[in-house]
């Protein structure tokens, strides 16, 4: 169903949005703090390269330092986050208020990734920091159960791609996978560092049948889509919006996909879709412009991120505020995207089914009704006052 269909008109406020129950599968843990926590481990750990000290002048700053069109600028925001996030306090409260914040947004269910090796500076073992990390999640999913909200999350334990750890990392996320780790992820600048310099690491998980996505598609090409596919075998594409390039469409608006594209669509590989971000990377030049909206018509498996809520100023509800705005997207749009993305999730089939069936579907359902309701009750409006 797309949105020309059915509920023709029906376009989501954004307190519909925000309550909508989404999903997110593409968030980076060190990407999304929040500006005072950033200033008050800075001022606790005694860490003062911060460009800015007051919360609201250093949310502004990584805004526009992540603003530049590069990608390779968009990643030194991160030495200032990461630098924060050195002991256990600091990860428990960083993932404790990340799962706070993703349920304040609507969000039910979350994987979000982090690089445990990056966090290593102020004495920690890789284990203590997901242990850290891990409660700190547990925490934040019982304070909004406290406040109202349900959310689940799962973490994603991420190898830097210019690093040589990827395979201690791939062991780490196989030992954790029964205690909240659900996946593996590399990251990091794509140029000079394809993912075939890790086949150690991925052979590896496929062999203990685990799961892992792998950044490709978003600074670099068609190239690094391939070698994730075809050399690595990845389950899910970290943002993939490149294969864009694998797309022809003619002046009759006929399109003609090529192999690579074909393969894509035809084996429902999921797209890790980051539109804010991808318009500060320069990956795309404008919502209205970007990917997502052929991807959607075409029938990609296509998802809905944040990538780096702090560096872009997003949340999940904006972004969809930003389609919503772009393409005319409609409920139906959105649960469409929400239950690819939990089809998508690295949780199992039956837990995934019943996010879909118990909680996804009928949150929109609720909404959808509130829509119809709010027409009838214009028309008999209408008709009592022209009566």
């Amino acid at each position: 169903m797309t949105s020309q269909t059915a509920h023709q008109g029906n376009t989501p406020s954004s307190d519909q949005i925000r309550r909508a129950p989404k999903v997110l599968l593409h968030d980076h843990l060190d990407g999304g703090l929040r500006p005072g926590t950033v200033v008050d481990l800075a001022r606790a750990s005694g860490y003062s390269p911060l460009p800015e000290t007051d919360p609201d002048k250093l949310g502004l700053w990584f805004r526009e330092a992540a603003d530049s069109g590069s990608l390779e600028r968009y990643l030194e925001t991160f030495s200032h986050t990461v630098a924060v996030m050195q002991t256990r306090d600091a990860l428990v409260r960083v993932a404790r208020e990340c799962a706070e914040d993703l349920a304040e947004d609507g969000v039910v269910y979350a994987e979000v990734r982090y690089a445990p090796e990056q966090h290593l500076e102020g004495g920690l073992s890789l284990e203590e920091v997901v242990e850290a990390v891990n409660e700190g999640f547990r925490e934040g999913e019982r304070t909004a159960l406290e406040n109202g909200h349900r959310i689940r999350v799962g973490v994603l334990l991420t190898a830097m791609r210019h690093a040589a750890r990827s395979l201690e990392i791939a062991e780490l996320a196989n030992r954790y996978r029964d205690s909240g780790v659900v996946g593996f992820d590399i990251a990091g600048a794509e140029a000079g560092y394809p993912p075939t310099r890790h086949l150690d690491a991925f052979e590896y998980l496929k062999r203990e049948n685990n799961h892992f996505t792998i950044h490709a598609g978003e600074a670099f090409g068609l190239p690094s889509i391939w070698q994730a596919l075809q050399w690595c075998g990845a389950d899910r594409l970290g943002h993939g919006v490149r294969i864009i390039d694998d797309i022809q469409v003619h002046e009759d608006g006929t399109v003609e996909l090529g192999r690579l594209a074909s393969y894509v669509r035809d084996k429902r590989i999921p797209l890790e879709l980051c539109p804010s971000s991808n318009l500060q990377t320069g990956a795309a030049p404008s919502y209205a412009e970007h990917p997502i909206g052929l991807l959607r018509r075409l029938h990609f498996r296509v998802t809905v991120n944040t990538d780096n809520r702090l560096m872009s100023h997003t949340s999940v509800s904006r972004e969809f505020e930003q389609l919503v705005e772009a393409f005319g997207y409609t409920l139906d749009d959105m649960q469409w995207f929400s239950v690819n993305a939990m089809k998508s999730a690295f949780i199992p089939f039956d837990e995934r089914l019943a996010m879909i069936n118990d909680v996804i579907k009928p949150g929109y359902a609720a909404l959808k009704s509130e829509w119809l309701f709010q027409q009838a009750a214009s028309i008999r409006g209408f008709s009592t006052s022209e009566g």
